[in-house]
């Protein structure tokens, strides 16, 4: 009998002990990933962050870091180079029906806001760091991104105004990143994002991708419409010397990149512009008026818009921009027609595998 009791006390025991070392396993796991990401984060050269709390949810298969930043020990600024509200990280169940275990990363307003001042002796082994260690925080491939209310930013402090170009309200969505699905087709991953620029501009980015391959193919188009032309001032007076008193400003451009040989276009256009007029030195009226008078007769007057075309081609490691034809198309939408204010699609990935093949035969031959 008491062998038996001792069997029954030993039975129940084992699995009792069991759900107690889950039970402080899963209350000690929040605290051992947190310190395992703020120690990721401080051992990257150059830069410090830390994150302020982590959920772990074991049913979903998920954590769930709160308040990341990220700056360079050497900033002045004091802006958080990388900042994220909340950044959820899941397995992707139904990637598990097509064979793949692949993740979904959830960005809840993230924030990458480059301050030019603090990032003056960057180079590529510097991104490389930072780049890599925040993707190794993702232990599984990311097969879906999101991309909630998130801001892009870039700033210049030492500037009067100061310089401040950015894109807020930045919603995305990219799927089948790893192409787990439609593995049949060429560019499998697809892309959309709509953001908010400064002078409340439309943006709206659509694509295909297929980022598998080493260097990525992509077909992707964008535009940006109607921006109000002041909120560029900080920009064009510190880089141009110019002011606008009125006008909205549009980008619209299409991107084809095929085994690493890339064309497309960009077509930046200017309506209603108007410059203010200022009181300034000699040298300062002589340039406006130059800016002035060349603008008066390159606009078009009929649609009163001031625009190019600027074709971009070439291997990814030497893209060039084409001056004749940019040149020729500020005269063709002033004298002959003006540039309509949207994408052109005309550009078709088919046109970047025919560059590709052309520069593979010129290399050939070389």
């Amino acid at each position: 009998m008491k062998k038996r009791k001792i069997y029954k006390k030993k039975r129940y025991a084992i699995p009792i002990a069991i759900l107690v070392v889950v039970f402080v396993a899963r209350l000690l796991l929040p605290t051992l990933v947190k310190n395992y990401v703020n120690n990721v984060l401080a051992d990257i050269p150059g830069y410090y962050g830390q994150v302020k709390d982590i959920d772990i949810s074991l049913i979903r298969g998920a954590y769930v870091i709160h308040s990341l930043y990220l700056n360079k020990q050497e900033a002045k600024s004091q802006v958080p180079f990388i900042a994220i509200k909340k950044t959820d990280i899941s397995i992707q169940w139904k990637a598990l029906l097509n064979g793949k275990i692949v993740s979904e990363l959830d960005l809840e307003e993230p924030s990458f806001i480059y301050v030019f001042e603090d990032h003056k002796k960057q180079d590529s082994t510097d991104i490389d760091d930072w780049s890599k260690a925040l993707t190794n925080l993702v232990p599984i491939d990311i097969n879906h991104l999101t991309i909630k209310n998130g801001k892009i930013g870039f700033v210049e402090i030492n500037t009067n105004p100061n310089v401040d170009l950015h894109l807020n309200s930045i919603n995305l969505q990219a799927a089948n990143l790893k192409n787990v699905a439609q593995k049949s087709r060429n560019l499998p991953s697809t892309l959309t994002a709509t953001a908010v620029s400064i002078g409340n501009g439309k943006v709206l980015l659509d694509g295909k991708m297929d980022l598998v391959k080493e260097i990525p193919d992509i077909d992707i188009s964008l535009s940006l419409e109607n921006a109000d032309a002041k909120a560029l001032n900080s920009f064009t007076n510190h880089y141009a010397g110019i002011d606008f008193s009125e006008g909205n400003f549009g980008l619209y451009s299409e991107i084809a990149i095929a085994d690493g040989y890339l064309t497309g276009y960009f077509k930046p256009i200017l309506k209603d512009a108007k410059l203010i007029n200022k009181e300034d030195g000699f040298f300062e009226t002589i340039w406006e008026g130059f800016v002035g008078f060349f603008k008066f007769i390159l606009k078009n007057q009929k649609q009163n818009t001031l625009a190019t075309k600027i074709p971009v081609q070439g291997d990814l490691t030497n893209v060039k921009t084409k001056i004749f034809p940019t040149v020729t198309n500020i005269f063709k939408n002033a004298w002959v027609s003006a540039f309509k204010d949207k994408v052109d699609d005309n550009i078709e990935f088919e046109d970047a595998e025919k560059g590709a093949d052309k520069n593979k035969k010129k290399q050939k031959k070389k």
